[in-house]
């Protein structure tokens, strides 16, 4: 091969192999550059933060937050100290926005009721407490015992419906936390989150009738048509209390008295049937001619 040929090629691969070499540190440089990691200041919480506490500068630090922060993270402290939480906040976890109360709110149970709702005390037995077993955060519904106005009780007896439905519980006793445990807690009064028309309707239940919860599925959000029941439909086997709870006024008896009968027509009189005689005179002759006697009807 021509010496001069084979040095033209040699030095074109080594031109190539320099220009790949370049290209290839150019483009590893770009996506280096590209693939640095940003970097965001985020406020976490120092160990773990319960419902209803009062956020203090212990409870809170600040970390550096590898990529975006996540949405509704606060990244400073100010904006975090001074303010109830209502919901929980574990160690390391930023604080989010919507886990806190509004400023001014302060803490405790009053933090945690919403805007338009309100929490109102039940007093409770280990009975009506579902055995202990009502835990903030779960479901209830309201079952009330008692006698209806006007109801005439000695034949009806204790009445019991189901006041309200799907209602949530704040807190047991003095506990807004929930038992991590399970474990059943007997309290004496019971916390629920409704609306001002049901504390209305709860607080004259409360006072005029017994009540008790009934433990529901908090996934069951679905409304039941019942009538209630009464003492003598566990008898009777009636399944509609209202019908038979609700008492008529008894009807004044009304004494009849016999229409007098309808007069009797009386029969037609016949007139007897008398024959009908003619008598003919001519001169000194006499002739009688009788007839075909008729019926006269009078």
């Amino acid at each position: 091969m021509n010496k001069r040929l084979l040095s033209v090629l040699i030095f074109a691969l080594a031109v190539s192999a320099v220009a790949s070499f370049i290209l290839y540190r150019l483009i590893v440089t770009k996506l280096t550059a590209n693939a640095k990691p940003t970097v965001a200041q985020v406020v976490v919480a120092s160990h773990n933060l319960e419902v209803g506490a009062l956020i203090k500068d212990g409870d809170l630090k600040t970390v550096e937050w590898a990529g975006p922060s996540p949405k509704g993270a606060l990244a400073n402290a100010t904006d975090v100290v001074g303010r109830g939480v209502i919901a929980n906040v574990y160690d390391g976890e930023p604080i989010m926005e919507n886990r806190l109360a509004p400023r001014g709110a302060g803490a405790g149970l009053a933090a945690t009721i919403p805007s338009g709702m309100r929490a109102v005390a039940v007093r409770v037995n280990e009975v009506a407490g579902v055995a202990g077993f009502v835990l903030p955060g779960m479901r209830v519904d309201i079952l009330i015992a008692g006698n209806p106005p006007g109801a005439n009780t000695t034949l009806t007896g204790t009445v019991t419906k189901t006041l309200l439905q799907n209602i949530e519980v704040l807190s047991a006793g003095q506990n807004i936390q929930k038992d991590a445990e399970g474990k059943p807690v007997s309290v004496q009064v019971v916390n629920l989150l409704v609306t001002p028309e049901e504390a209305e309707t709860l607080s004259l239940a409360s006072n005029e009738t017994r009540i008790q919860l009934v433990l529901r599925n908090p996934l069951d959000t679905e409304r039941s048509d019942t009538h209630g029941t009464a003492v003598a439909n566990l008898f009777s086997g009636a399944t509609n209390a209202v019908a038979s709870t609700e008492t008529k006024p008894a009807r004044p008896r009304v004494q009849r008295v016999a229409a007098p009968p309808p007069p009797v027509a009386a029969p037609p009189v016949v007139k007897p049937m008398v024959p009908l005689t003619v008598e003919v005179i001519t001169g000194s002759t006499r002739v009688e001619t009788k007839f075909k006697p008729e019926e006269v009807k009078q």
